[in-house]
């Protein structure tokens, strides 16, 4: 039995369903498939079923890579031991990616992964159903999340996950989602910089922020961040000179 490592948020999908129900919603025949954190394999075994183009997995754990290593010896795939996080995806072309990804990396990651629209069209995330609920730009309440993501892509939540279906249960609740990304030209440095500055309290008054005063007219000076809407946002980040 493969210990479960807190430290790397290891929570390995057991669920024969589950798994079903997340490839069977995006098209992975004749694709592009790229996979972070396949953990002991289970979604690995049901992409390969679909007969992907190439398939590549991404395992963080050195003991989980050798294991599949194993595993998939005489399959089609390439397993790569490496931190998504730091990985270098620009050589990537018209890929999707599928994951379970680990609690502890889900936000940063997608807050890099969805800049990333000249090397993936669709993402296929399994994610905390907090996390999922701040990239629905659907609901009310603006934040940096929400902004990124109406930016970046267009959004669905797709269906709930019970930790049931996990070994060993997380504490919290999940949603997998999926994102697909448009295609327009993003400035990654410019988008990351804006959305840390800008969001910094998003229940404060936005005349707070002495960077941005410069671009933001009397009607929304006394408004909350939060309560903006997508599109007086982005007028400010048109105008933003990073």
């Amino acid at each position: 039995m493969v210990i479960a490592k807190k430290s790397l948020g290891q929570n390995f999908l057991i669920d024969k369903n589950t798994v079903n129900k997340i490839v069977n919603s995006i098209n992975i025949s004749n694709n592009n498939i790229i996979e972070i954190g396949p953990g002991l394999g289970a979604l690995t075994e049901e992409i390969l079923k679909q007969k992907p183009k190439k398939l590549i997995i991404i395992e963080k754990d050195y003991e989980l890579y050798k294991k599949l290593l194993i595993k998939f010896i005489n399959k089609k795939i390439t397993i790569i031991n490496d931190d998504a996080l730091v990985y270098d995806f620009s050589k990537l072309n018209n890929y999707k990616l599928i994951s379970n990804l680990p609690y502890n990396i889900s936000s940063k990651f997608l807050l890099k992964i969805l800049k990333l629209n000249n090397n993936f069209t669709d993402l296929v995330c399994m994610i905390q159903s907090e996390l999922a609920d701040k990239f629905n730009y659907k609901q009310e309440k603006m934040n940096k999340y929400k902004f990124i993501s109406q930016y970046c892509a267009k959004y669905e939540i797709l269906f709930n996950v019970s930790p049931n279906v996990f070994y060993p249960k997380p504490k919290v609740n999940s949603k997998v989602v999926k994102f697909k990304l448009i295609k327009k030209n993003i400035d990654a440095q410019k988008l990351d910089y804006f959305i840390n500055t800008f969001f910094i309290n998003k229940r404060k008054k936005i005349k707070s922020n002495k960077n941005f005063l410069k671009l933001i007219n009397n009607e929304i000076m006394n408004s909350r961040y939060e309560d903006l809407k997508y599109n007086q946002i982005l007028d400010i980040y048109k105008r933003f000179d990073f």
